[in-house]
């Protein structure tokens, strides 16, 4: 069977991300094991106490950034908002949650390697959607650990097992591979879709029907000397 391999970059302070979600769930749903979903991090809201302001200065700064969301999520029912984003609540970074996060990918994937995980664990995509609810729709600051300690161990996940990942060093590792290879591939931000080796990105609000036809393609598997037509 052909297997597509897509790498997905995002942030988990970025609304289009929140909103893409719906996405994955559909590529998971209608391919199933043809396709490998490779989820990784970029960096967007690295420094929300300077982007922000920066950003929207002209614009309202935290009120016209909170504006903007609001309208946005009105085109999207399916996700939830709360109505004081960034306003009550104002995350410095989204790098510390992408390294609880990263260190919960590597005790996922170690526990598949020892035989102690389903191989298809769904914890990490769940931990993953908890952080993004909990801030998009709860208003909750998933930048502090105490907030990522309790919805992850809410979901079963080992707090111990993946502090030692963050305290000796190999999460911050991966997560600098992680921003390194977005970086390298030339993502412009989140979220993009990686697909045929890098020869194919889609970034932003993308379709899934855009991404469903650019993954039917591939899976036609065109021989080697042939260029996907996508």
């Amino acid at each position: 069977m052909s297997v597509v391999k897509v790498s997905y970059f995002s942030d988990v302070l970025c609304i289009w991300a929140y909103i893409a979600q719906a996405r994955i769930d559909a590529i998971k749903d209608t391919f199933g094991e043809a396709v490998l979903l490779d989820q990784r991090f970029c960096s967007v809201f690295g420094n929300t106490l300077f982007k922000i302001p920066t950003t929207w200065r002209d614009k309202g700064e935290y009120a016209g950034f909170n504006a903007h969301l609001r309208s946005v999520a009105q085109q999207f029912p399916h996700v939830g908002l709360h109505p004081d984003i960034w306003l009550t609540t104002r995350p410095p970074t989204s790098t510390s949650a992408h390294l609880f996060m990263t260190a919960v990918r590597q005790w996922q994937h170690d526990r598949q390697r020892e035989g102690r995980g389903e191989p298809a664990s769904p914890i990490f995509d769940e931990v993953l959607w908890a952080f993004r609810c909990a801030f998009f729709r709860d208003c909750r600051d998933i930048a502090r650990r105490d907030v990522q300690c309790e919805l992850a161990e809410a979901l079963g996940v080992d707090i111990a097992a993946i502090e030692r990942r963050i305290h000796d060093g190999t999460a911050h590792a991966r997560l600098a591979s992680d921003y390194q290879e977005a970086d390298k591939m030339r993502i412009e931000g989140s979220p993009s879709f990686v697909l045929n080796e890098g020869r194919q990105k889609l970034y932003g609000n993308v379709g899934f029907r855009i991404i469903e036809a650019n993954i039917q393609e591939l899976l036609r598997a065109p021989p080697g000397d042939q260029a996907s037509w996508c």
